[in-house]
This record gives C-alpha cells, structure tokens and sequence, in this order.
C-alpha cells in the first residue's frame, strides 16, 4: 500500500512539475541563449536534436516578413525569428559565411524600416528594431523592405534607415532569390 503510495505522489508531483512553463524552470540557469545576434532570437539548443544544418552546407534563405508587432515599442516578432534562425544555425556549427539570408519586410513589418527620427515622429517611441538590423548586418543578413509597401505606407523613401535595403518589391525580391535557390520562410 504504501509503495503504491509513493508512486501515486510521485506521479502528482512529476505532472505538476511538467506543467509549469519552461521558463520558469529555466529562469536564469542559461536555458535560453542567443549566441551569434546577442540579445535577440533567443534559443534553447538541443545537441541530440533531428534535421540539424549540415556545418558543410550553404544555407540560402530569404524570409518574408509580413507582421507588425504587438505594439511601436516592441521588436517586430518576425524580425526576432530571422536573428532566432542565425543562432539555430551558427549554435549547429554553420559557419556565418554559409549563411545567405535576407529578410524583405512588407505589409505590417515595412515600419520596422524606418530610420530613429521617422520612426519616432510616427509612433512617438524610438525604433526598436534598429539595433536588432545593426547586429543581423553585422552577421551578413541583408535586411530590405518593400519599396511598394513603403510608398503604400505614405513613407518617404528617405525616411528608410540607412542599415535596411530598398528593395524594388517583397514580390520581386522573393521570385528573384527563389530563382537563385534560395528557400522562402514566411513570417
């Protein structure tokens, strides 16, 4: 009895503890790391895990970013999977130089292009996406957005930071890379 017991304690206590938020177990024991875009596109890496990038290989990516975020004052999630995507592939050990990557935003996302003083003057808050663009920059991602969505947006095209590409269309963009090999990723 008693041993029956302590199995069914056992099983209270292993159920609980799986249903509390990963998080919160992991809160401050380096569960989540962003190895390559500090501070951003956070990971947790699984060296056992399946379908790992080939270290040998070259990734070609263009990323299609098409959402805005919660609110002004926040980084564009879409933006976030794209640094989330250099640390998942660098963390498996493909080298930055194997990584092709270039993220259009248009739609929703083509505000996270906007230079500080636009950005500002627009949603009265700094552009939080800029010093995410400058660390993607500096891992080679090309960061571009629509100049269809920005002229859509009644922006100006000066009004662009100076770290993003103006690029013809997300349209044009996405067919040409397609075209060139590279994989398409929606976000």
């Amino acid at each position: 009895m008693r041993k029956y017991r302590l199995i069914h304690v056992a099983t209270i206590m292993l159920v609980a503890l799986l249903a509390l938020p990963l998080q919160a177990l992991a809160a401050g024991d380096g569960f989540w790391s962003t190895p390559t875009i500090h501070g951003y596109g956070k990971i947790h890496y699984m060296p056992d895990a399946a379908y790992k990038p080939d270290p040998h290989a070259t990734y070609k990516i263009v990323f299609a970013l098409t959402k805005g975020p919660k609110s002004p004052d926040q980084v564009n999630g879409s933006l976030d999977h794209v640094a989330r995507a250099v640390n998942l592939y660098v963390a498996s050990g493909v080298p930055l130089d194997h990584l092709k990557i270039v993220a259009v935003a248009s739609g929703a996302a083509t505000p996270l292009a906007l230079d500080n003083a636009h950005y500002r003057a627009k949603f009265g808050v700094d552009n939080p996406n800029l010093k995410l663009i400058e660390e993607l920059r500096k891992a080679g991602v090309d960061v571009s957005v629509c100049a269809q969505a920005v002229a859509e947006h009644h922006f100006e095209y000066g009004w662009v930071s100076k770290q993003v590409t103006l690029a013809l269309s997300g349209l044009t963009t996405i067919t040409v890379l397609q075209q060139q090999g590279y994989a398409l990723a929606p976000f």
